[in-house]
């Protein structure tokens, strides 16, 4: 799914919202606190609907939720990579990414796929995303 606002917006579910782990993603991400399924908190804009988080966190909750599709992360930036990594902890996921994302300086474990490659550090993934990017 290239276009993940949209999708989002017709696909998501009220539970996802209210779930921990997204109130913590829309906290840490967005700054907003979640108040209830239709509302959440923003310093920037006030009372706002899901379908107004921002593309970061609305791509997250798809990856989380919907594991059998293939999101469009590049909607993502460097403050979504540790949510991504916490995410593929417990379940692995598939995701498309056309830009270079920093993961950090801790060790993870990637599978990139164009190469079939596992890649541990920034450092090993550089050379083969430079690649592909």
């Amino acid at each position: 799914m290239f276009n993940t606002a949209v999708f989002f917006k017709n696909s998501y579910d009220d539970a996802w919202i209210v779930d921990e782990f997204s109130r913590q993603m829309i906290a840490d991400v967005d700054k907003s606190e979640v108040l209830g399924t239709g509302v959440i908190d923003s310093p920037v804009l006030g009372k706002i609907a899901p379908e107004r988080l921002s593309g970061g966190v609305k791509t997250l909750m798809l990856v989380k939720f919907m594991p059998d599709r293939v999101f469009n992360v590049s909607t993502c930036g460097n403050h979504c990579s540790k949510w991504l990594l916490k995410i593929a902890e417990d379940e692995e996921r598939t995701v498309n990414l056309r830009n270079i994302m920093n993961f950090g300086d801790d060790p993870f474990s990637i599978h990139v796929l164009n190469t079939d490659q596992v890649v541990h550090s920034m450092r090993e993934l550089l050379p083969i995303a430079i690649q592909y990017v």
